[in-house]
């Protein structure tokens, strides 16, 4: 089944211990894309510059992603700078130069409007719900937001949040955005405002879903998964979004919406994740194998017993 990602392409500079790489192609919804692209049907709504050229596109076409929704404007893509020298878990950015993403307003291709699965990545939560609204016939939503939107348009993202049907955020967005410091209470408070799941990451620590009573099944407990250890973390930008993409994509290739779809989806999202970190930008992700996931994805059940 069909999945449309709708977010931001980018050119990224990149310093960690393992090195620098300077204007690489990176941007939530390009993470999001070519992780999910290796289980589903992958359609992407962004905007790019005059920089934007057509070897950049061929990375996304390689693996099928259907690129027609990308918007191309005057001027130069959404850039981003960062370093992760103190510390592999948090970025220290350098430098955001938006650029033509600044004013990017979403168009949907006619062509699009049939997609089932629609993943709204980190944009303005405005955005986020106008196309949501757009995309009334999809069978699942979900969700990413950040800091600078639950502090700056608390009352849209609240807004946006009534229309998600899953939220993937970190634990300390978790707590900010219900204002809580228990994670469980936190939790607890974010279903509250409208999602009917919330995937909550920890980095190397992996990730845990809650479920708001009687979404997807019977019951409301969590569920966690634990991350995989990885020797060697070249570059964590993206990490996040390439698990959504593996999260989102592996549920868009199931034939039904469950506790227990979402559950092993969680664990793809890991290994899709796990392979982001280990090569510089979208590089590792570019030149995955089926085989290479599903058998990271028999590690997972090996450690942890998954069904």
């Amino acid at each position: 089944m069909s999945i449309l990602v709708v977010g931001s392409v980018a050119f990224d500079t990149i310093a960690t211990p393992s090195g620098k790489r300077e204007e690489i192609l990176g941007g939530a919804a390009t993470y999001f894309a070519l992780a999910a692209s290796y289980f589903t049907e992958v359609r992407m709504v962004a905007v790019v510059g005059d920089d934007f050229t057509s070897q950049h596109e061929a990375v996304l076409k390689k693996r099928g992603v259907d690129t027609r929704g990308i918007q191309r404007s005057a001027g130069k893509t959404f850039r981003w700078g960062g370093q992760y020298l103190d510390n592999l878990n948090e970025a220290k950015t350098d430098f955001t130069e938006l650029n033509v993403f600044e004013k990017f307003q979403p168009q949907i291709p006619d062509a699009y409007h049939d997609t089932q699965f629609l993943f709204l990545a980190n944009i303005d939560p405005t955005l986020q719900a106008a196309v949501r609204i757009e995309m009334d016939g999809v069978r699942m939503t979900g969700g990413d937001t950040m800091n600078f939107w639950i502090t700056k348009t608390p009352n849209e993202l609240r807004e946006t949040l009534k229309l998600v049907n899953v939220l993937l955020i970190n634990d300390v967005e978790t707590k900010m955005l219900a204002s809580e410091k228990s994670l469980p209470r936190a939790a607890r408070k974010v279903l509250a405002m409208g999602p009917q799941a919330l995937v909550v990451k920890h980095g190397e620590y992996g990730a845990t879903i809650f479920f708001k009573e009687g979404a997807f099944g019977i019951g409301s407990h969590p569920f966690r998964a634990p991350a995989l250890p990885i020797e060697e973390v070249k570059d964590p930008t993206g990490a996040g979004d390439s698990f959504a993409g593996g999260f989102m994509g592996y549920i868009a290739s199931q034939g039904e919406l469950n506790r227990e779809v979402l559950k092993r989806a969680l664990f793809y999202g890991g290994v899709m994740g796990s392979f982001a970190v280990e090569e510089f930008g979208t590089e590792r992700l570019q030149n995955l194998t089926r085989g290479e996931i599903d058998a990271r994805f028999q590690l997972f059940r090996e450690l942890t017993h998954l069904g």
